[in-house]
């Protein structure tokens, strides 16, 4: 076989083939087109908001106070260059098949203007997440100390690139916040939707398996643990069988929350009361007062010593304490 072959067809035919699978379906390609905010520039940012929020953990770690305001200086300086660029991709992707000249200009001054503003917010977002922090130390005997929080908890990880990405969703900045939840769920294990509302002093202890959807509401001093579903019960759908979008579908959990492993909690009425219990893998549709434990009834453990058979009831104990 030539070695510009490739199985049946030569090299020549499979390139052919694969352009015109690019020509018939518009979908999942993206050329000819100028607009694209990048992936690895995204992160990037996100790398630089974690060395702003914790300076001397990530980054430089030979920071004195001597070199402190340079630091920062050049720091903030290189954010909101690299986020003014990357939101103007965001913007002027939106609507690129109907942009003019002028339009795209106005893309690239409304960025710089957003990227001024999400710096702006740093200070205030920085005192949500060293509150995170302590959240995280309160609530958790196994942390040592707040270093340990900060440099290993992906709880705080997945918060922390959640406080930023819902900034950008609620000033209208599309795209973007969901590249930087979706990384955080690939480093963390939650999924945290950007458009979700979190309240202050906020918790995930272990992380893997959380997922909050788009429209939950969350109140401050809420705990969740791994495995937790913030969801919707169901997708409502238009006369064609379109989804609805931008509906309420996700559910409210009120302050001082805690909602143990696997607990699922469904649909956009729902609301869990302030300072309920809800027990691990119950599954809730409906509101809870104020106050409550939740929890499924808890099954009938039946233990057999070695030896003997299942149906020897001398060897059985219920309930049997592990």
């Amino acid at each position: 076989m030539s070695e510009c072959e490739c199985g049946d067809r030569t090299l020549d035919e499979a390139v052919e083939a694969v352009l015109e699978s690019y020509r018939g379906d518009p979908r999942g390609q993206r050329i000819g087109r100028r607009f694209l905010p990048s992936r690895d520039a995204v992160v990037e940012i996100v790398r630089l908001f974690f060395e702003v929020f914790y300076p001397g953990y990530f980054g430089r770690h030979d920071l004195t106070a001597s070199n402190l305001r340079y630091h920062v200086g050049t720091l903030l300086s290189t954010l909101r260059q690299k986020l003014s660029h990357q939101i103007e991709q965001c913007l002027c992707f939106e609507f690129e098949g109907e942009l003019s000249t002028s339009d795209a200009g106005r893309c690239a001054s409304h960025a710089t203007r957003l990227a001024g503003m999400l710096v702006g917010r740093i200070p205030e977002i920085r005192h949500q997440l060293i509150e995170d922090i302590q959240a995280a130390f309160d609530g958790d005997p196994a942390a040592q100390s707040l270093d340990e929080v900060v440099l290993a908890y992906p709880g705080l990880l997945a918060i922390t690139v959640h406080r930023v990405a819902h900034e950008m969703y609620a000033m209208g900045i599309p795209l973007m916040p969901r590249i930087m939840s979706e990384w955080a769920h690939s480093r963390s294990g939650a999924d945290i939707h950007p458009g979700a509302e979190i309240g202050r002093h906020f918790f995930i202890d272990h992380a893997t398996g959380v997922v909050i959807g788009e429209t939950s509401r969350i109140g401050a001093g809420v705990k969740l643990y791994q495995g937790v579903t913030l969801g919707a019960i169901s997708h409502p759908r238009d006369a064609e069988g379109r989804v609805i979008r931008n509906t309420r579908r996700h559910p409210t959990v009120d302050d001082q929350v805690t909602l143990y492993a696997n607990a699922t909690v469904l649909g956009g009425t729902t609301v869990i009361g302030a300072g309920s219990t809800v027990g691990g893998s119950v599954f809730i549709t409906k509101s809870i007062p104020p106050g409550s434990k939740v929890a499924v009834k808890p099954p009938e453990l039946r233990v057999v010593r070695p030896g003997s058979t299942p149906g020897d009831d001398d060897d059985l104990w219920s309930n049997y304490e592990i």
